[in-house]
């Protein structure tokens, strides 16, 4: 499949300019679902989508699926799907969802204007919400499309300003009807940039994901006691602040020593924390900080959470606080499809292009997919490793080439 590199630039750049900011380096966007930012974004891709010949729905959600039905096709089989989001987080870059959303439509092109004839029909797809910083925590349009929400739920959510993800949708002309149902699909496969340097250190230009890591979050909430800091005496106090200071430097070492002896893909932060009273002239009485735990390796996380709660009850002993450990979000790791993985080596192989295995450790929709069909995940480099951020960057030569192995895996798995 030959793929035309300048179209697939002039889509994204030109989805750029929807929701673009200033910034001093690199390019950015903030575009959060239901705003009219996020509106023109999906209006340019349904108008793309159509340009191309490709039968245009939208769900209840507002996911958004064209499908490519050639006479070749059986109109009746399962179709094979690619595809990412629109959506980005505040002040984010450019290539974080639509490199995926259009790396697939011009994958379709490129098989079209190749002549494939596949069996099956293509479909090209725009999940709702991915990166959740309007509603809910996301992944939301490919939970629904998964089945494991409900349209309901989701249409019932609610921004900070109390506005519903259905109200939204309504707002800018994107709530559909019924739900875009991925258990239909006979395979799935997504591209998306790494945000990670594994790909560029290794000077090759695409990856192909093994497993999607697998997430915990933990609340943790230390208590002490708030007091005078003059007036109180160093050995009367009970500083939940110095024992939450233990506590992150636990689960550090934690972490590490995971890495060293069990699974070298093993990652815990300690990223947020609330003090209380939070006054420079208070000893600290109240702690509450959020974990977040990551591995592909399941046991790995469950060793780093328990060694978490150990350190709690050592801080209890030793330092007299009272502690509670929650874990309220709790994502098993996703393996991929050895088929589409296949699809992806094959195709990557025929046309010369290396590539190089990697775990994901970042979530993506392809999670949810994948809980109810063959799904893979390809990667392509990110200069630096940085994303969320206006400096995101992944060359054009490198997006052009992760789309021909995207075009060419999902010519194998459609039947060309």
């Amino acid at each position: 499949m030959n793929v035309d590199a300048e179209r697939l630039r002039t889509d994204i750049e030109r989805n750029a300019e929807f929701g673009d900011v200033e910034s001093d380096e690199g390019r950015g966007r903030t575009v959060l679902t239901g705003t009219e930012a996020n509106r023109h974004a999906r209006e340019y891709l349904v108008s793309r989508l159509e340009d191309a010949g490709l039968d245009v729905r939208i769900d209840a959600v507002g996911n958004v699926a064209g499908r490519w039905t050639p006479e070749s096709a059986d109109p009746d089989a399962d179709p094979v799907a690619a595809g990412s989001h629109l959506d980005s987080v505040p002040e984010g870059g450019i290539f974080d969802g639509p490199l995926g959303v259009y790396a697939a439509l011009e994958a379709v092109r490129a098989m079209q204007e190749a002549g494939a004839e596949p069996t099956r029909p293509v479909e090209v797809v725009s999940f709702t919400e991915e990166e959740g910083q309007r509603f809910a925590s996301g992944l939301l349009g490919s939970s629904v499309a998964a089945g494991e929400r409900s349209v309901e739920d989701a249409l019932a959510l609610e921004a900070d300003d109390g506005t519903t993800l259905e109200t939204a949708l309504t707002d800018i002309g994107f709530r559909g009807e019924g739900r875009l149902d991925a258990g239909d699909w006979d395979a799935w496969l997504e591209l998306h940039v790494e945000q990670s340097e594994r790909l560029a250190d290794a000077g090759v230009p695409v990856g192909v994901v093994t497993a999607i890591t697998g997430i915990t979050h933990c609340e943790v909430t230390i208590r002490g006691e708030a007091d005078h800091a003059g007036a109180t005496p160093m050995g009367d106090r009970t500083d939940a602040l110095a024992a939450a200071s233990e506590f992150v430097l636990d689960v550090e070492r934690a972490a590490n020593e995971v890495v060293a002896g069990e699974s070298d893909t093993a990652v815990g932060t300690v990223g947020s924390f609330g003090v209380r009273p939070n006054a420079t002239n208070v000893v600290p009485g109240e702690v509450t900080a959020g974990v977040d735990v990551r591995d592909v390796d399941r046991d790995a996380i469950d060793e780093i959470v328990q060694r978490a709660r150990r350190s709690l009850a050592r801080l209890e002993r030793e330092r007299g606080v009272e502690t509670d450990l929650r874990r309220p979000f709790d994502l098993a790791p996703t393996p991929m499809s050895d088929r589409v993985r296949t699809a992806a080596h094959d195709a990557s192989a025929a046309a010369g292009i290396e590539t190089l295995d990697l775990h994901s450790g970042a979530a993506h929709d392809t999670m949810h997919v994948a809980e109810v069909t063959d799904a893979g995940l390809l990667f392509a480099p990110s200069r630096d490793g940085i994303s969320h951020n206006p400096k995101e960057w992944t060359d054009w030569d490198d997006c052009a080439t992760a789309t021909r192995v995207l075009a060419d895996a999902l010519a194998k798995l459609s039947g060309t």
